[in-house]
């Protein structure tokens, strides 16, 4: 991609009382915008005593330049890390292109 910046979405799921604290260190660091869904799932701790193993956490998605999408899973490990089972995941997927539907123009690197 010779002349553009690279895209990243960095995917968080973790506990949704910790959600508050990732968001104000993400604002921190200068994160523009996030999207925050509720989801519900199990992963490698989950309640074997419960017949309905899922559990209630936050998705945070965010769309960031490559060059910081390394910093923002670390904030966000760094935040939501309390050394016990059900902290989360975090993932970073690159992404090719991302539209303003406003707009209907591919959205400058500087603008996400």
């Amino acid at each position: 991609m010779e002349g553009r910046m690279e895209l990243r979405n960095v995917i968080a799921i973790i506990p949704t009382e910790i959600l508050g604290k990732v968001e104000k260190q993400l604002q921190k660091i200068g994160v523009k915008g996030v999207t925050v869904t509720q989801v519900r799932g199990y992963g490698e701790h989950k309640d074997l005593l419960r017949e309905n193993w899922l559990v209630t956490h936050a998705r945070i998605e965010i769309f960031a330049a490559k060059t910081k999408a390394d910093l923002i899973a670390a904030v966000i490990m760094e935040t939501a890390y309390t050394g016990m089972p059900g902290n989360g995941i975090v993932c970073i997927l690159p992404v090719e292109k991302i539209y303003r539907i406003r707009t209907k123009f591919e959205a400058k690197p500087d603008e996400i």
